[in-house]
């Protein structure tokens, strides 16, 4: 009920005229379209609502899936989206309620200047967090109640119309001569009027954590209700056309759409009794429906964004009695309330109809990590078939459905970048250090108040601290940036951060080693000591919080989190190196140079390692072998385009190899090459050709093999992008 409240809205009586006027009696085959493109995403709310159910639907998603500034912008946007949506119900119920009683109300302003269906929307909004408030019960009987009302209305005019099609026997004659009246440029139009009318099952995520059963009913209520409400779209436009011989003899597809909002009213008119009154009383009993549904799911975006601190905390709140986010339905309601009384919702809505699209672009992409991260160790009641095949498509589907907006709709663009912009510094300047307090609170951090604009990060292992800080410390003199030390006291998550305080001097006292390390070398550093629930969270708020640019940690503990790997917003070094001798300072030369393997293959991380591989070399202790490796068929050598250039400069030899099909294989040949040069220092990306370091388990044991250090460089990129970039550059040609 909550998802057919949400889809067909008041749109099944307003938009489908307009359609019909657009693409004649091919706006069936609109509507089926719509449905289809719907689809795709449909089944990731399904895979992901019925795996996650918790309130907050995308937001929560985003969050768990993609880098933290995007959670907080998605549930920003989210939040905007369903206020605007829900002030457009209320207008919409304001507008149908008075005009079907002006006859017999007021018909001026009161007081010469507060609009009748104005003050009824606010009234209206009211009444529907009022319901919210009270419990999850109350606006579930409320929802049903004015739904099955919706639908009997829907009901009885199709009735009426297929009743009417026994008098009118040349109905299929209007469907042959009526398809396409526009062409296709039409049935384009019609479909982007009319598409954002198939997208509320976002609402039903958000029931998440009070539906019963979850991980079986969120998703039968997405497909169910898709399947509704497509078919009554269809079944609408259907009847409408076929029911009628307009008075002036011309084509019903012309008769309607030429009455535009007023269309399906005036259709019904000619053949239902008191037809205008009933699409009226079915447009108020519509609107109703997807103002509760909306100011439903309004609410639990606010919550979670409370809950999360991306939000005032209050907003987090339940009320003790009704069990209800309270604080966050009225918050949401007043906001509402103001939209539909003072702002102009037409543009404003078609900034929401982008917001929309581009929350369910992130929700795709967040579904394709989430399963890379968190692969079976979610239990789901829905698994999305040819994954991610079924993602990429929706990503294409709701960009390719943005851009046009942005062709024909500039100004919701502008709205849309506009609230985004507003979220975002408020996100920086203020919630994002309540988020860090909450979650990764600072206990101790010392060193000096000068700061650099490349910064690095070194994870503390008390075991060995000065392992990787030495890594640290070449790449901070070459780059002129600073070291950052982290050390993350963990707590069991049920005892309070605040018992990891106690702990804070000890750990102090552990950085002095490294300290003298630092000093003595002349490199600027900083100390950071925090106390988390959950070690991962403390260095993703680190690296946000102090602008990281390069992540150093161990390669094993890269390896297992697939977490870091996915949201970490800087680039990273996985050091492999158990007992690793090696000395890279540049103040005394070695006898005889060690020789360092750079693994190159030309792919996203390359740049990264030949950048490391001068670092490197420039201590002066390494003599360095490049083996470039590529894919061997029929057409090519296997070589990979070098910079033949920088390696000039570095005075270093290329060499070349060739991968398999197959990952043993590859792994196979890869590793005969490098042993070959016997070497001390191995450096690669953290993939090869198409092949995953950290996943594939034959360069797995390729990597154990090797009896010297291995540095694996992670090149950050947002997800999809690179690989969006690197297919249209070799489309191009280039």
């Amino acid at each position: 009920m909550v998802g057919i409240a949400a889809m067909i809205g008041g749109a099944i009586f307003v938009l489908t005229g307009p359609a019909i006027g657009l693409a004649g009696s091919a706006v069936i085959i609109v509507f089926v379209l719509n449905g289809v493109i719907t689809l795709f995403t449909a089944m990731v709310y399904a895979e992901l609502g019925s795996a996650m159910p918790e309130a907050g639907g995308g937001y929560l998603w985003i969050r768990e899936g993609l880098p933290r500034p995007n959670a907080f912008i998605s549930g920003w946007m989210a939040w905007f989206a369903h206020i605007v949506a829900g002030s457009l119900y209320a207008v919409g119920f304001g507008a149908f309620l008075y005009s079907l009683l002006q006859t017999y109300l007021l018909s001026q302003p009161i007081f010469g200047v507060i609009p009748v269906d104005k003050l009824i929307a606010v009234a209206a909004v009211a009444a529907f967090t009022y319901v919210n408030v009270k419990g999850t019960s109350e606006t579930g009987k409320t929802g049903t109640i004015v739904t099955l009302a919706q639908l009997g209305a829907i009901v009885v005019i199709l009735a009426f119309g297929f009743w009417a099609m026994q008098s009118n026997p040349g109905w299929q004659d209007n469907f042959a001569e009526q398809l396409l009246p526009l062409g296709l440029g039409g049935m384009v139009a019609a479909m982007g009027l009319t598409f954002i009318a198939f997208e509320g099952y976002e609402v039903i995520v958000q029931t998440g954590e009070e539906v019963k059963n979850p991980k079986r009913n969120i998703p039968r209520a997405i497909f169910i209700s898709l399947a509704v409400v497509v078919s009554l779209y269809c079944l609408m436009a259907f009847v409408a056309l076929a029911a009628i011989s307009p008075p002036g003899g011309e084509p019903a597809w012309q008769f309607i759409g030429g009455a535009g909002e007023l269309g399906i009213a005036k259709a019904v008119d000619l053949f239902m009794p008191y037809g205008l009154y009933v699409v009226l009383a079915g447009g108020i009993v519509s609107t109703l429906a997807a103002l509760n549904a909306t100011t439903f799911s309004s609410a639990r975006v606010a919550l979670a964004m409370g809950r999360n601190y991306n939000l005032p905390a209050a907003l987090g709140s339940i009320h003790p009695v009704n069990k209800t986010p309270h604080v966050a339905a009225v918050v949401s309601g007043i906001i509402m309330a103001v939209m539909a009384y003072a702002l102009p919702l037409q543009e404003i809505a078609l900034a929401a109809a982008v917001i929309f699209l581009l929350l369910f672009t992130q929700v795709n992409i967040a579904a394709i990590t989430i399963r890379r991260i968190y692969g079976d160790k979610l239990s789901y009641g829905y698994k999305i078939p040819f994954f991610p095949i079924i993602p990429i498509i929706g990503i294409i589907l709701k960009l390719g459905l943005a851009v046009y907006l942005l062709v024909t709709q500039p100004l919701s663009w502008g709205i849309t970048v506009l609230w985004i912009l507003v979220g975002f510094v408020l996100y920086r300047m203020y919630q994002f250090k309540k988020e860090v307090e909450h979650y990764a609170p600072l206990v101790t951090t010392e060193g000096t108040q000068e700061r650099r604009d490349y910064r690095i990060l070194v994870i503390y292992s008390p075991e060995n601290p000065d392992r990787l800080a030495k890594y640290a410390i070449r790449a901070a003199k070459e780059a002129g940036g600073e070291v950052n030390v982290l050390r993350i006291i963990t707590v069991p998550s049920q005892t309070p951060l605040s018992a990891g305080s106690a702990f804070a001097e000890s750990a102090r006292k552990g950085f002095a080693p490294l300290e003298q390390m630092f000093g003595d070398r002349d490199v600027l550093n900083h100390y950071l000591v925090r106390v988390s629930h959950d070690t991962t969270e403390a260095i993703l708020a680190t690296i946000e919080e102090q602008k990281i640019s390069l992540l150093i940690a161990d390669f094993e503990t890269v390896r297992r989190n697939k977490k870091l790997m996915t949201l970490a917003t800087c680039d990273m070094l996985a050091v492999k190196a158990e007992d690793d001798v090696l000395q890279l300072d540049d103040q005394m030369m070695p006898a005889e140079k060690k020789n360092m393997v750079v693994v190159y293959d030309g792919g996203a991380h390359a740049n990264l390692v030949l950048k490391v591989t001068s670092w490197l070399e420039h201590s002066g202790r390494f003599k360095v072998d490049v083996l470039a490796i590529g894919k061997k068929d029929d057409d090519s050598d296997g070589s990979i385009p070098m910079k033949p250039d920088y390696l000039a400069q570095l005075g270093i030899e290329l060499k070349e190899a060739s991968l398999s099909e197959t990952a043993g294989e590859s792994a196979a040949s890869v590793f005969s090459a490098i042993d070959s040069y016997r070497p001390d220092l191995v450096v690669m990306g953290s993939s090869i050709g198409r092949f995953s370091v950290f996943d594939s388990p034959a360069l797995l044991q390729m990597i154990k093999q090797l009896q010297c250090p291995v540095i694996v460089a992670r090149d950050f990129g947002i997800p999809g992008v690179r690989k969006a970039t690197t297919f249209f550059m070799k489309v191009l040609g280039k």
